[in-house]
């Protein structure tokens, strides 16, 4: 029987509505673990305080 491979393929990046998906290269066990970059869908305003009656 042949044995697995060593190596494994390169995975094209995963791009979504908000999310972008990466392969990392493997560490030193062989490891291959995936990087998420969220983009923010929430827009952040400076907090104001109220006016005093």
């Amino acid at each position: 029987m042949s044995e697995q491979k060593k190596t494994r393929p390169k995975v094209p990046d995963g791009h979504s509505r908000f999310c972008l998906t990466r392969q990392m290269p493997p560490n030193e066990k062989g490891y291959v673990g995936y990087e998420v970059i969220w983009e923010q869908f929430q827009k952040e305003v400076e907090y104001q305080t109220p006016k005093k009656p």
